[in-house]
């Protein structure tokens, strides 16, 4: 299969001392997520008046940066994340990758950044595709995790949009993002915190976003739980989303609820995904706002039967407990529910060529 790199070329510079089979076989065993790299890197620049340049792929390694680069003062700074799935037949996988290159350009939009060309944002996960496909890892949940990111490092201190970008993509192989064998996450309800204000940066996959929920996803954690819900920042009252994920809440009518995109929530690609695969199970999905007041007396009274939160890291996970200052309550049984179940089997079923893909959402590399 032709893929966007036979049409971009792409510089390779082959590392000195690539890691050893057998020093990767031992990291693949037990990725974890986020804390092990493979060998490579690509790197693009851009120049105000010269576009895009010097696409390479070439040894992972520190970044050279002037201190007064544009990004360290005033955080013009973008990223995705998406994995690549090694296949029953051998072949590796996307999974609608072009939806990542699609929102990258969208927070570049709000962060005053440049675009980069879908073909190039898709011709450099090629590119470390090639030299780095051997670091996907086997197992259940395993996956190899891209992340494509793209800074301001124009050496100025003016406060202006940067005329100097490089655009970079790492790969780490992961494993599971919770850990196993925990039946459901556990939420805490933000009282002091918002994630993103009307007119913000919520819609953006900007660093600040997630800098922003170190403190309230602490304090959660300080309380026993796992993740931390944001309410709205004007009537606080309104579910968003939690530090990275979207959340669903399904009733016993069938009916299933998602907060809308008004522009202070993240639209996730798995979030549209499951939208989609929902109403292909002939449910009724709707886009509304749903007060944490509603999820509370509708989890005790039964009405609500299942909540799940769904993020690029964490797939699909039920969620079991809700607390907060003056409330504590549990969805359903407190663990998985059918639904959720059901709807994680079938979406990464899809992204790991175990199930038919009949949205064309895949992506071989070959």
């Amino acid at each position: 299969m032709a893929t966007a790199a036979d049409t971009i070329a792409f510089q390779t510079i082959p590392h000195p001392a690539p890691t050893s089979e057998a020093d990767r076989t031992a990291m693949l065993a037990n990725p974890g997520f986020g804390t092990q790299f493979t060998d490579h890197m690509v790197s693009i620049d851009w120049v105000e008046g010269k576009g895009w340049h010097n696409p390479t792929v070439g040894p992972r390694g520190p970044i050279a940066l002037d201190p007064a680069a544009a990004v360290l003062h005033y955080a013009q700074e973008i990223f995705e994340g998406l994995k690549a799935y090694r296949h029953p037949d051998g072949t590796v996988a996307l999974f609608r990758p072009e939806q990542n290159a699609q929102r990258f350009n969208r927070s570049a939009d709000r962060l005053a950044m440049p675009h980069l060309p879908e073909e190039l944002f898709l011709g450099a996960i090629d590119a470390i595709l090639s030299v780095d496909g051997g670091w996907i890892p086997d197992g259940d949940g395993a996956s190899l995790y891209l992340r494509p990111f793209m800074f301001a490092n124009e050496a100025f201190l003016g406060v202006r949009p940067a005329k100097q970008y490089k655009f970079l993509l790492i790969a780490s192989p992961a494993g599971n993002y919770f850990k196993s064998g925990a039946p459901a996450v556990s939420i805490w309800v933000s009282s002091d915190y918002t994630r993103a204000a009307p007119g913000g940066t919520g819609a953006a996959k900007c660093g600040g976003n997630y800098a922003a929920s170190l403190v309230p996803q602490a304090e959660a954690i300080e309380r026993g739980f796992d993740q931390v819900v944001f309410l709205d920042a004007v009537e606080r009252k309104w579910i968003e989303e939690l530090g990275g994920m979207n959340l669903f809440f399904v009733f016993d009518d069938g009916r299933v609820i998602t907060p809308p995109l008004t522009g202070t929530i993240l639209p996730g690609i798995t979030r549209d995904s499951l939208i989609d695969l929902l109403r292909e199970e002939g449910l009724t999905v709707v886009e509304e706002r749903y007060s944490i007041d509603d999820w509370q007396s509708d989890a005790n009274s039964g009405k609500l039967v299942e909540c799940f939160a769904c993020g690029t890291a964490a797939v699909v996970t039920p969620v079991g407990r809700v607390a907060g200052r003056d409330r504590d309550f549990t969805i359903g049984t407190g663990g998985p529910g059918q639904l959720t179940g059901r709807l994680k089997d079938r979406l990464t079923g899809i992204q790991r060529g175990q199930l038919p893909d009949t949205q064309g959402w895949v992506r071989k590399i070959g």
